[in-house]
């Protein structure tokens, strides 16, 4: 099988990829990390039995915005790795998984059920990776740096992951965060921090011609932002019926299911977001967990749906001040939405600030707050 470094380079000859420094860095670093699990395999089972923590080789974390090729990277480490101890797994499914786990360990009432768990990983992985490291649950948050240090340290499991974060805004702001700041701690100590956080956009190139607000309502304009999701999260169209849904913490033991979420690509219904009673607490969540936001269905408002209308300045305000990419479907363009009646003159400030999310040079700005 052809390795990292030499399938990055036969794509950038072939023009599929552009020669960029960051993602080159990146790629020989992978390379060299694939060698040195490889190396420790075809030793056989006395190389594995005599494993030592001062030779287990050392995992990469990978950070950047939107689009900077860290999917692209990651899916190419994993396809040339030639070792069958691997995984490649969401991060988010990988913590449902270890939650389950835990749960059955308790049952057993042995102790701490943290070490067993990771043990049970470390029986058929060498090396674990994660796309999309985000974590914005208090529980997950609570157990990461026991867990990690379990698989890494005890067990010597190779971990490789992506984030659009550098590990010391992981968890930023989060409830209880002081318990989470052991994990960066190991996260920095035992991982290569690798940034890939240049200007480009690769991402943004493959959207092409796809605009970001789409009026009528209808199945063309559905089509347009059900392709956005695609290109943005490199998910095979074919495979559409099986799109993960997700749980975001809100705080205070309340979630937002979220019918589409992957590679921090978040999609809602109107209905969902505004219709019900929510909060701009509930909004800064969702403008923190995703750097691309979906919302499909706005309809026209009037001082009928004031409520509605009101809910949506407030998550507009959250995905703008927090640079979120927002891809809409809607009755209407922005200005059209809401031009008479009690709120219209209120909302004009809202119409701005989505007219300027439209814009290229919004669009091209990192996620997070300045």
């Amino acid at each position: 099988m052809t390795g990292m470094l030499a399938r990055y380079e036969k794509l950038v000859a072939a023009g599929e990829l552009r020669s960029d420094p960051d993602q080159r860095r990146a790629a020989e670093r992978l390379d060299r990390l694939q060698k040195d699990l490889e190396a420790e395999t075809s030793g056989g089972l006395l190389s594995q039995l005599f494993r030592t923590k001062k030779t287990r080789p050392q995992g990469v974390y990978m950070w950047g915005g939107v689009g900077r090729g860290k999917s692209m990277l990651m899916d190419l480490f994993v396809e040339t790795l030639s070792i069958g101890e691997k995984r490649r797994v969401h991060f988010h499914e990988f913590m449902l998984e270890v939650d389950r786990l835990i749960r059955e360990e308790r049952k057993k009432e042995a102790g701490d059920p943290i070490a067993p768990v990771a043990a049970r990983f470390a029986r058929d992985i060498r090396c674990l990776a994660f796309d999309e490291m985000v974590v914005n649950n208090t529980a997950d948050a609570a157990i990461m740096a026991r867990l990690f240090t379990a698989l890494i340290c005890d067990e010597g499991v190779a971990v490789v992951t992506t984030s659009n974060r550098p590990p010391s805004d992981l968890y930023k702001d989060g409830l209880n965060r002081s318990l989470f700041l052991p994990f960066i701690e190991l996260v920095q100590a035992e991982l290569d921090v690798m940034p890939l956080n240049g200007p480009t956009d690769y991402r943004l190139d493959r959207l092409g011609d796809i605009d970001t607000w789409h009026t009528p309502l209808g199945d063309e304009a559905t089509a347009q932002v059900r392709e956005a999701f695609f290109r943005l999260t490199d998910y095979k169209p074919e495979d559409a019926e099986h799109v993960p849904s997700g749980q975001l913490d809100l705080g205070g033991g309340r979630t937002l299911h979220v019918p589409k979420s992957l590679k921090g690509v978040g999609v809602f219904s109107f209905k969902r977001l505004c219709g019900d009673n929510r909060g701009a607490a509930d909004y800064l969540a969702i403008a923190h967990a995703y750097h691309t936001v979906i919302v499909v269905g706005v309809p026209r408002l009037s001082p009928e749906n004031r409520n509605e209308a009101i809910r949506f300045t407030k998550l507009i305000d959250a995905l703008y001040e927090n640079r979120v990419k927002l891809f809409v479907t809607a009755a209407a363009e922005p200005e059209d939405l809401y031009v008479a009646g009690d709120g219209a003159f209120e909302f004009e400030r809202t119409v701005s600030r989505l007219k300027e999310m439209q814009s290229a040079e919004y669009m091209a700005r990192g996620h997070g707050a300045d």
